[in-house]
């Protein structure tokens, strides 16, 4: 069932849960919680009234539940690592450590096995790392680059991802039955997207050499 945007009604809340913040809407249609996941964020749920939801354009957001316990959670990361990234550029309005992937992927994977997740069971799907962004640097495409590698040199495998492109997708995420909903978006959102991201993402220096909505089940 598709959840459209404009259903979405927002609470005056906020949540925290250690490192991990986010904020809360409300579906009436659906009776269901949305977390909005920015840009940052992490979010960890084994609750059936939360859906976890945001949009991408060059961030990664990876989607990992343990489906034994039925506890799953989303995060989503704008840069795999500090290499060549100029510091002090960085936004205030996200989180200092879990914009980097590799502190972002653990810190997810973390929270679920501190719930009485198991390494062994855990079920990975990974969204985003559009081109979306008016640089030569790809930074959407190098943040796919790292998720894929950082899950094979951890020994993961991912059960379905749509990654690359040059659009930018939202995402909603059930964590207790692991089903996620996508949607492309058109260049007019991208854009939108994009603007945003390039506020809140830090200035990369050059290195030295160098639509539809689909089911994941």
């Amino acid at each position: 069932m598709a959840v459209s945007s404009s259903a979405f009604i927002e609470v005056d809340a906020e949540m925290e849960t250690g490192q991990v913040t986010g904020h809360r809407y409300f579906d009436k249609a659906s009776s269901l919680h949305i977390i909005k996941v920015n840009q940052g964020n992490c979010y960890v749920s084994g609750r059936e009234d939360e859906v976890l939801a945001t949009v991408l354009g060059s961030c990664v957001a990876a989607c990992i539940r343990d489906p034994l316990i039925g506890v799953g959670g989303m995060n989503h990361f704008m840069l795999p690592a500090t290499d060549n990234v100029d510091l002090s550029s960085w936004s205030s309005l996200v989180s200092p450590e879990l914009r980097y992937g590799n502190f972002a992927m653990e810190q997810l994977i973390n929270q679920i096995l501190k719930k009485g997740g198991d390494r062994r069971r855990l079920e990975i799907k990974v969204f985003g790392g559009g081109n979306v962004l008016n640089t030569t640097s790809k930074v959407g495409h190098k943040n796919a680059d790292f998720v894929e590698r950082y899950l094979h040199d951890e020994g993961f495998d991912v059960v379905s991802s749509d990654l690359r492109g040059d659009c930018a997708r939202r995402i909603k995420y059930y964590p207790v039955s692991g089903r996620v909903q996508l949607q492309r978006l058109g260049q007019e959102a991208a854009g939108s997207i994009a603007r945003t991201e390039q506020v809140r993402t830090p200035r990369i220096r050059p290195a030295a050499e160098e639509g539809s909505i689909e089911l994941f089940d």
